[in-house]
C-alpha cells in the first residue's frame, strides 16, 4: 500500500473566516489530503497503464510520485511556428522523418495540417500533438517494425505518463485517439510504455490496459481489456463526396472526372475516401489515386484496410490494382504487408503524356514507392484490428 500526504497553507482573510463561519469549514495553517492506493507493480512486464478516477481523487498526485519527471503536463505551444517544428521544443535536434513518423504512430496523418501553428488547428489534432510531444520527450526514433520492440526488454523500456488524457476532446475522438496510440506502443513503433493519466472510463476498453489503478477505490486491477471492434462499411459513392476529404489530402490536385470513388463509414458517419483511376496505357490495370482517411479515425489502420477492400473488388472484376504513394504510413503499411508487392521506387520526375490528362497529379519533386496489391481476401467488416 502506497500512501501520499499532500498540504498547502491556508491564508488568513476576512472572505476566509466568513466561508469557514458560514458552512462549518474547520481552519488550520495547512489543509491536508491523504490518498491511499494499492500501487501497480512496475517491474512487471507491461506496455499499456490507465490511472482512472473522478476529478479531486489524486490521480495527478499518484502520477507525480510514480514518475516524477515522466509525467508529461500540458505546455503551451509556439504561436509563430508550425507544429512540425514546436513538437520537439526543449527536446533537441529530431529528424524531421522521425516526427512524421511519429506523427503518423499517433494518427495525426495529415501533412497539411503538419505545416499549421497548433492554436488552429481542431481539437482532435491537437490532442494527437500533445501526444506525440509527450513521445517525443523519450523516443529518439520511432521503430517501423513489431520485431525491433521485441528485441527490447519491456522492463528497460521509457515510460511515458499523459496526464489529462482525453480530457478536452468529443468522446467518439478520445476513443479513436485512445486504441490509435495503444496500437502504436503495443506493435513497437513508438517505443516506451505509456501511462493515461484520466477521469475518463470511457476509453478504457479502447486503450486496452495492462493495469488500471482506479483512484475512487485506490486498487489496481492487472486484467488487460480487450476493445470493441469497428465495423467498416465500404460502398461506391459520387465524386461530390471528395470536398469533404480534399483538404486533408497530402496532394492538392483535382479528382479526375474519370475516377471511381468508394467510401468507408463507420457507425454510419463518413470516414474514408478512396478514389481509383484507369492507368494510362496499361489495359486492365488500374490505380488508387485517392486514399483519404478523416482526422478523426486516423491512426486506426482503417485507411489501408479500406484500400485493400477496394483492391478486392477490382480484382472481382479481373482488374489490377497498384498504389503509388510518398506518405510514410502508406508506404510502411504496404512494405510490411505480404498483400502488396513493391514494384517501382521513383525518385521524382514527371510521367510522359500526364499533361495530357486533366487533373492528372505527377511526382515530380518527391520519392515515391508503388505497389502492387497481391493479397487474398480481406474481411474489412470483421474488424479493423
Amino acid at each position: 500500500m502506497l500512501e501520499v500526504q499532500v498540504e498547502c497553507p491556508v491564508f488568513d482573510s476576512f472572505r476566509v473566516a466568513q466561508v469557514a463561519g458560514l458552512f462549518d469549514v474547520p481552519v488550520a495553517e495547512k489543509a491536508c489530503e491523504t490518498f491511499r492506493i494499492e500501487p501497480p507493480d512496475l517491474a512487471e512486464p507491461w506496455r499499456i497503464g490507465l490511472i482512472v478516477g473522478p476529478s479531486g481523487s489524486g490521480k495527478s498526485t499518484i502520477a507525480r510520485r510514480l514518475f516524477g519527471e515522466n509525467l508529461y503536463e500540458n505546455v503551451a505551444w509556439p504561436n509563430d511556428r508550425a507544429v512540425i517544428d514546436g513538437v520537439t521544443d526543449g527536446i533537441g535536434d529530431v529528424p524531421t522523418r522521425t516526427i512524421t513518423e511519429l506523427f503518423t504512430a499517433v494518427g495525426f496523418s495529415s501533412p497539411p495540417s503538419w505545416i499549421k501553428p497548433y492554436h488552429v488547428l481542431s481539437g482532435g489534432e491537437r490532442f494527437r500533438c500533445d501526444l506525440a510531444r509527450a513521445l517525443a520527450g523519450v523516443c529518439t526514433s520511432v521503430s517501423p517494425s513489431a520485431s525491433a520492440a521485441s528485441e527490447t526488454p519491456e522492463s528497460s523500456l521509457p515510460i511515458v505518463a499523459f496526464d489529462e488524457f482525453t480530457s478536452v476532446v468529443d468522446r467518439q475522438v478520445a476513443k479513436f485517439g485512445a486504441a490509435a496510440v495503444a496500437r502504436s506502443v503495443r506493435s513497437g513503433r513508438v517505443p516506451c510504455r505509456f501511462v493515461a493519466v484520466t477521469c475518463h472510463y470511457d476509453v478504457a476498453e479502447w486503450l486496452e490496459p495492462d493495469w488500471t489503478l482506479d483512484m475512487a477505490t485506490g486498487l489496481t486491477d492487472r486484467r488487460r481489456l480487450r476493445r470493441p471492434t469497428i465495423d467498416v462499411d465500404v460502398v461506391r459513392c459520387r465524386a461530390r463526396l471528395w470536398p469533404l476529404f480534399a483538404r486533408h489530402h497530402y496532394l492538392s490536385g483535382g479528382l479526375s472526372v474519370r475516377s471511381r470513388c468508394y467510401l468507408a463509414r463507420i457507425a454510419g458517419a463518413p470516414a474514408a475516401f478512396c478514389a481509383t483511376l484507369s492507368c494510362i496505357g496499361r489495359k486492365g490495370h488500374w490505380r488508387i489515386s485517392r486514399i483519404v482517411t478523416l482526422p478523426d479515425y486516423q491512426g486506426l489502420g482503417v485507411g489501408m484496410k479500406f484500400a485493400e477492400a477496394v483492391a478486392e473488388l477490382h480484382r472481382e472484376d479481373g482488374r489490377r490494382l497498384n498504389i503509388t504513394a510518398s506518405h510514410p504510413a502508406v508506404v510502411g503499411h504496404c512494405k510490411r504487408s505480404p498483400r502488396w508487392k513493391a514494384v517501382s521506387v521513383r525518385r521524382g520526375g514527371r510521367k510522359r503524356g500526364s499533361e495530357l490528362i486533366d487533373n492528372y497529379r505527377d511526382a515530380a519533386g518527391r520519392a515515391v514507392v508503388s505497389f502492387e496489391f497481391v493479397g487474398d481476401a480481406v474481411a474489412l467488416s470483421s474488424s479493423s484490428r
